[in-house]
């Protein structure tokens, strides 16, 4: 068992060496993937933008009504039911038709998401699109038309706008830096693994080593080069 020990720990300074002899290549690849990444991230990927509102939900439509903790969680438990009608298509056929979107109810929906704010009455919405100022139109649309349409269909509770509309000035897709160095590590990976592989798949003779180590056979002399 010892033996079969000091062979492992042997095979890992092997690789050790092996890597660190190919750095500048391990290296070179992780720069090149991160190049590509950036390139592709610049000039082929869309940037997308948010907007959001946030509305507190309530468990009552009288507002004069003491809140309790009861109130509370009610509400944080209506936040599921609210979400699913605020994608309803109801909602979001009526705001396509309000700005005139060159969009389905499906293209829509995939744009917008409806979160919960930690453990809290609030629930936000944000949308993302191509154009940061139309994203804060659908998003101004949706809180003008979903709170009427929930008070009718679920004839409980309620919500308000709690916000102005928030539009990012930068893109959230895509996430440059991020993807970059996701890059570069996947660069470095699999140079590394290539590296890795072709040694252990190694089964050629090349030197006075590979003969002890393979045959296990001693070297009695080795003829020069000339």
């Amino acid at each position: 068992m010892e033996q079969n020990h000091d062979m492992d720990e042997i095979d890992l300074l092997e690789l050790a060496r092996l890597l660190w002899s190919h750095a500048l290549q391990i290296a070179a690849a992780g720069i090149a993937a991160a190049v590509i990444c950036l390139l592709v991230c610049t000039f082929v990927l869309t940037p997308r933008y948010q907007a959001s509102v946030n509305l507190i939900v309530n468990s009552r439509q009288d507002g004069n009504a003491s809140i309790t903790s009861d109130n509370i969680n009610s509400a944080r438990n209506l936040i599921d039911t609210y979400a699913v009608i605020i994608k309803s298509n109801i909602v979001l056929n009526d705001v396509i038709e309000q700005l005139g979107l060159d969009m389905t109810y499906r293209q829509l929906l995939a744009c917008i998401s409806v979160d919960g704010v930690g453990s809290t009455q609030i629930m936000s919405i944000p949308v993302t699109n191509e154009d940061p100022a139309l994203a804060g139109k659908i998003v101004q649309a949706i809180a003008e038309t979903a709170p009427d349409v929930i008070v009718d269909k679920v004839e409980a509770g309620s919500c308000k706008v709690v916000s102005d509309v928030e539009i990012t000035s930068n893109p959230v897709f895509p996430q440059t830096k991020k993807y970059v160095l996701i890059a570069a590590l996947g660069g470095i990976v699999a140079a590394c693994g290539i590296l890795v592989l072709d040694h252990l798949l190694h089964d050629y003779i090349v030197d006075s080593e590979d003969i002890q180590k393979k045959l296990e056979l001693p070297v009695l002399g080795l003829i020069p080069e000339v």
